[in-house]
C-alpha cells in the first residue's frame, strides 16, 4: 500500500516568536477563512505582528493576524484583522487552554501553510524569555556559526 505524500508549502513563518519565547508542543491547526482571505494568503500577503491564540468558551481563537484584504474581492468589505476561528479538536483546546491558564503559557501561531489544499496555522505553546535567554540563544547561535566555518 502505497502512502500519500502530503506537500507542505509554507506561506508565512513567524520569526519574532521563535525570538521572544522558547516553543514547546507544536500543534497543526486548521482555520476558518474567507474565499478573498486565502487569495490573499496565497498571494503571501499575511503578517503575525503580535498575533496570539485566545481561548473563549470552550474555542480557539487566532487574534490580531493580520491578512491584507484582497483586491479583486468584489464588493464585500474584508476586515483584515479580524478573530479567526481554530478548527481544533475539544480535548486539544482544553489541553492548551489549561496550560494556559495553570502555568502562565502563551499559544502563538508559528507557520502558516498549505497542505492538501487548505490552509493550515502550525501553533506552539510558548514561555516569554528573559533578557539573558536572549543573549545566551545569541552566544549559542554565534557559536554554532563560527564551528561551521572552520573547515
Amino acid at each position: 500500500m502505497m502512502s500519500k505524500k502530503t506537500s507542505c508549502r509554507a506561506v508565512a513563518v513567524n520569526k519574532k516568536a521563535r525570538h521572544l519565547y522558547e516553543l514547546s508542543e507544536f500543534l497543526e491547526a486548521g482555520i476558518a477563512l474567507t474565499g478573498p482571505e486565502v487569495k490573499s494568503i496565497r498571494a503571501g500577503k499575511v503578517n503575525f505582528v503580535d498575533s496570539y491564540v485566545e481561548f473563549r468558551q470552550g474555542e480557539a481563537w487566532l487574534v490580531s493576524l493580520h491578512i491584507a484584504p484582497y483586491v479583486n474581492a468584489g464588493y464585500a468589505a474584508q476586515q483584515p484583522d479580524r478573530m479567526r476561528k481554530l478548527l481544533l479538536h475539544e480535548r486539544e483546546i482544553a489541553r492548551y487552554a489549561g496550560a494556559v491558564a495553570q502555568k502562565g503559557l502563551t499559544v502563538v501561531p508559528v507557520r502558516l501553510y498549505f497542505a492538501r489544499g487548505k490552509v493550515k496555522v502550525e501553533i506552539a505553546l510558548g514561555r516569554g524569555k528573559k533578557l539573558h535567554d536572549h543573549r545566551e540563544s545569541l552566544k549559542r547561535r554565534a557559536m554554532e556559526r563560527d564551528m561551521a566555518r572552520e573547515p
